[in-house]
């Protein structure tokens, strides 16, 4: 038992890389796991300004911290955060001091300093090289940045800047994870020019590396190969933009290394760790002299002040001239104790390119224990060192069991292991038995369902699917499995290129152990994601949710009109700025028009008044804006409240200049959808500015901001939140929230508008609690944790999306209602933690898999503590397997009305 523990440990391993697109979560400043004594401040004006009061979104004291006197463009006030370890942070965020309308103090511009170990303290800067991050224009808004490259370190210094002596204030919130890899510096040679014939002349630097450039060697800092980035199987082609050829890779030619055939590097980590493996990403496009490396030696000291211990690790690798893809390789270091490692890789080409490295430690594994499901991100992926040949079961040569002297312990050993791979492969053969008398059972027509055609486009997106990790005894086969220790990025199998071949070979996976545990769910899923197989839904250049700042073509270009389609009622999905949209709608509403058709008023551009980018989108941008004269322009009958400005804040959907026809012709639909848009509940567009570009839609905006933002920072409602003035809402509020969300939703649901992503990030409040749903969330930053990329292009919300939705791109009204419980579940949870937050996003989507083959498996979302009995009933028959068992909007609607007056 022992052994499988170790086994299964070994596999949880493999899934230890960081990916910054998920790797978002606030760091505790605002919710104090941040204590007091943590923040630090070179200085400060008031007792009540301290550094201490420097939290995001809160008003104790004075409202901020402030340092003492003028700010004069030569200083350098700092504001100081111990993070307690080390750790990846790859967002911050920043407000002025608004101390409930008293304060007007905000820093324009700041520089971030951060240190690993309180002593040394490096400067960050972006890709291009720049120091400063755009500040706050106003003192209440919350600014985000983001980090790229994203930064380890335990220390964070917002240092503000300014251009002219002036007072600054500042509140602050840092985003990020836990750095498990422990990994605190990595040197060697620096990179390389590469200038081959006919290509572009590709730099092969580390251009983020923050340590010191010594004698043409990289000395005590990390950089790319810690950033989180993996390469393209194309190294001349990058993830960044407006960065140059070759950017993701640091790479060595054999000829320049002063004779030697390898490149020799040395990783120094916080402390002594037992090393399990090390994982290098590296390039193989060997049509241009590029390969991974053909074997490495590690040498390793227990203690810095240590000599190299005399007896190194070796690890030979198997060459493959048949796939060019980038890979990773898996290094296992037989669990050496180390506090520094050194490395040399020698050259099997004339080129030899790193785009990560990062270290397995058996104690780190230890202690976040995950159970193994398959990668958890579509970028980053691996097969772990070795494969027991029985099995499948994944292993580091180091799992085995320590000897000990004798040889019945060495006896007893083996057969417990024997009898332990008989009783593992007894147990597949059962399951494979039951999984085939499943599948034989599933309906034909949800085959039918997930088979579509691609017609021919020159700006397709390619989305490539990871094959299922294998699980059985049965070793892969082909050129994409010739060492268990690489892992082939995102290749397809042939027979997915081909509906009909891939419904002829439902029945032969079936019989094979590779179906045994994900069944039908995971089948499903590698179907829909991959590049031929994809519903209009997960498509890059589809009409569903797609990743920001990715322009491809429309539906119409890229899709046969006969493609099915995913709802009960035929729908148009519209662009939208975000790229996704708001509404699925039904298509006799939006037939073709021009911007002579717009019903809503034109409103002068330049009364607008620009205050915070509240997101970006595939093709365009949501501002908050200040209108200047709004309730005077639009007259009696205004929808907006009665308030004694003139000016009012207003959300400005801005389509880009560029963008292409059909874009322009969705935008201006949508335009048009929402002006037909009239319920107290759901966001109202007020006026346009179309008779110029860019084009833009204004639509109400709410001072309390978003539901999600509003919940997590408020308690509920007793006598410690009065008495210390912490902000609260009572359970009757709670119950007025969702009455309204409900009504917002019956109103839609009566016009057969499909939302798709209804959540609380979805749901602005006004000063009373009132709530419109709209559809920003997707195109802010701060929530991009809650959607699921595909291959970094298509993006999903999957933990709000009902099982139908997953596994067959079926978007209902009845869909809608699966989301309307995760809504519930958010509110009286108050938003303190993400749905299925125990789940990683893959067993969310095999979760699916339990509700379609309906067996008792399912994982439901727990009754929150705050929830009567009577609504987490009403939560669970929005999560009825079966479509008809869930309640309409208007039953959900009357079922809770009677709550608010209890």
């Amino acid at each position: 038992m022992h052994l499988f523990l170790l086994l299964i440990l070994q596999a949880t391993a493999a899934f230890g890389q960081i990916d910054p697109a998920h790797c978002r979560y606030a760091l505790g400043m605002e919710d104090g796991r941040i204590k007091d004594d943590d923040i630090t401040a070179s200085s400060q004006w008031y007792e009540t300004t301290g550094p201490k009061f420097a939290r995001l979104n809160r008003e104790e004291g004075d409202g901020a911290w402030c340092p003492e006197g003028q700010l004069e463009p030569s200083d350098s006030q700092y504001l100081q955060v111990d993070l307690g370890r080390l750790t990846f942070l790859t967002v911050v965020g920043t407000q002025g001091r608004y101390a409930r309308y008293s304060g007007n103090e905000f820093s324009r511009a700041y520089r971030l300093n951060y240190s690993r170990d309180g002593l040394l303290w490096r400067s960050w800067r972006n890709r291009l090289g720049n120091t400063v991050m755009e500040g706050n224009k106003n003192a209440y808004t919350s600014v985000i940045n983001d980090l790229h490259p994203p930064a380890v370190t335990r220390y964070v210094r917002l240092i503000p800047v300014t251009r002219l002596s002036t007072t600054v204030c500042m509140r602050a919130e840092l985003y990020g994870c836990q750095w498990d890899d422990g990994l605190i510096s990595y040197g060697g040679p620096e990179g390389q020019l590469m200038m081959p014939p006919g290509y572009p002349i590709a730099s092969l630097n580390d251009s983020t590396y923050d340590g010191e450039h010594e004698r043409r060697r990289l000395v005590g800092g990390l950089g790319q190969l810690t950033d989180g980035v993996v390469g393209l199987d194309d190294f001349l082609m990058t993830r960044q933009y407006h960065v140059w050829p070759g950017y993701d890779y640091l790479g060595w030619r054999n000829d320049s290394l002063g004779g030697r055939s390898y490149v020799e590097l040395q990783f120094v980590f916080d402390r002594q760790r037992n090393l399990s493996s090390m994982k290098v990403h590296s390039n193989n496009m060997f049509s241009r002299g590029v390969k991974i490396f053909s074997s490495v030696s590690c040498w390793f000291k227990p203690r810095l002040i240590s000599s190299w211990e005399a007896e190194p690790v070796a690890f030979n690798t198997v060459l493959d001239d048949r796939n060019p893809s980038a890979r990773y390789v898996t290094v296992p270091l037989s669990r050496r104790a180390a506090k520094a490692v050194k490395c040399r890789f020698h050259f099997a080409d004339v080129w030899m390119m790193f785009s990560e490295i990062s270290f397995q430690s058996v104690d780190t594994v230890l202690t976040t224990l995950r159970p193994v499901v398959s990668p958890s991100s579509p970028v980053k992926k691996d097969i772990t060192m070795a494969t027991t040949p029985a099995t499948g079961l994944t292993s580091d040569p180091s799992a085995s069991v320590p000897p000990v002297s004798g040889n019945t312990p060495i006896l007893i050993g083996c057969l417990v292991t024997i009898i332990l791979l008989l009783v593992i492969i007894i147990f597949l053969i059962l399951w494979c038995q039951y999984v085939c008398k499943v599948l034989e059972k599933a309906p034909r027509h949800i085959l039918e369902d997930v088979t579509v055609r691609l017609s021919s486009c020159s700006d397709t997106i390619i989305l490539q699917t990871p094959p299922v990790p294998p699980r059985s005894g049965h070793a892969p086969s082909g050129p994409a499995h010739t060492d268990p220790h690489y892992e082939r990025v995102f290749l397809l199998d042939p027979q997915y290129q081909n509906p009909a071949a891939l419904r002829n070979k439902l029945p032969e996976l079936s019989q094979s152990a590779e179906a045994s545990a994900l069944l039908l769910g995971s089948l499903l899923y590698d179907q829909l994601t991959s590049s031929h197989m994809t519903p209009a839904w997960l498509r890059a250049c589809g009409g569903g949710y797609a990743e920001p700042d990715v322009t491809q073509c429309t539906p119409h270009q890229c899709f046969q009109s006969n493609a099915p389609h995913y709802a009960e009622t035929d729908i148009v999905r519209l662009q939208g700025v975000t790229g996704s949209n708001m509404y699925a709608v039904p298509a006799l509403t939006v037939d073709s028009l021009t911007r002579k058709d717009i019903s809503a008023a034109e409103f002068p551009r330049q009364q607008l008044i620009f205050r915070e980018k509240l997101g970006e989108g595939q093709f365009g941008e949501v501002h908050l804006c200040e209108a200047e004269g709004l309730p005077e322009f639009l007259g009696e009958g205004s929808p907006l409240p009665d308030r004694d400005e003139r000016s009012v804040l207003v959300a400005v959907k801005q389509l880009r200049a560029d963008a292409a026809g059909q874009a322009r012709n969705d935008f201006l639909k949508e335009i048009k959808i929402m002006s037909r848009l009239n319920d107290p509940n759901i966001i109202r567009l007020l006026c346009v500015c179309v008779a110029s570009d860019p084009l833009c839609m204004v639509t109400e905006y709410m001072e309390n901001g978003d539901l999600n933002m509003f919940l997590s920072q408020r308690e509920i409602e007793s006598t410690l939140t009065h008495a210390n003035n912490i902000p609260s809402v009572s359970l009757s509020d709670l119950l007025h929230m969702s009455v309204q969300i409900s009504s917002g939703m019956r109103y839609l649901a009566s016009l057969n508008f499909v939302h798709r992503d209804l959540a609380t990030r979805n749901c602005l409040l006004d000063r009373r609690l009132t709530i419109k749903i709209a559809d920003f969330g997707m195109s802010r930053n701060l929530y991009s944790s809650d959607y699921y990329r595909i291959q970094g292009r298509a993006v999903l919300p999957i933990r709000w999306m009902a099982w139908e939705s997953i596994l067959l791109g079926k978007f209902t009204t009845a869909s809608d209602v699966w989301a309307f419980g995760v809504t519930l579940w958010e509110i009286f949870t108050l938003c303190k933690e993400q749905p299925y937050s125990l789940l990683s996003d893959e067993q969310v989507i095999e979760n699916t898999g339990e509700f379609f083959r309906n067996q008792g498996r399912q994982i439901f979302l727990y009754c929150p503590p705050l929830c009567p009995p009577s609504l987490f009933e009403l939560m669970m028959r929005c999560w009825s397997r079966d479509i008809p068992d869930r309640p309409t909007f208007e039953g959900l609607y009357q079922a809770l009305r009677p709550h608010v007056h209890q």
